[in-house]
């Protein structure tokens, strides 16, 4: 498999950076070519099949996801409260 530089750093960044409102940030997803390209990771990891520099990208997917996944639930709970 060749590397495909993970996408999903750009579109937090942009999602981010686009002053959203709390609702968009709990709502945020990936695009579906960023969720395609993780999917294909995760499926080499699973066969024993992911190149080193593949477990890298997948690592570094999976700290932004805690990331987005801490930012959603803040967000979340935040425009629960506000309203």
């Amino acid at each position: 498999m060749a590397i495909v530089p993970i996408r999903a750093y750009d579109e937090f960044v942009e999602l981010i950076t686009s002053l959203p409102s709390l609702e968009q940030i709990a709502e945020f997803r990936l695009s579906e070519e960023a969720e395609a390209r993780i999917s294909t990771l995760m499926e080499a990891s699973n066969h024993g099949q992911l190149a080193a520099d593949e477990a890298v990208e997948l690592d570094e997917y999976l700290q932004l996801e805690h990331i987005m996944r801490k930012a959603k639930l803040r967000a979340s709970e935040k425009a629960t409260h506000s309203t």
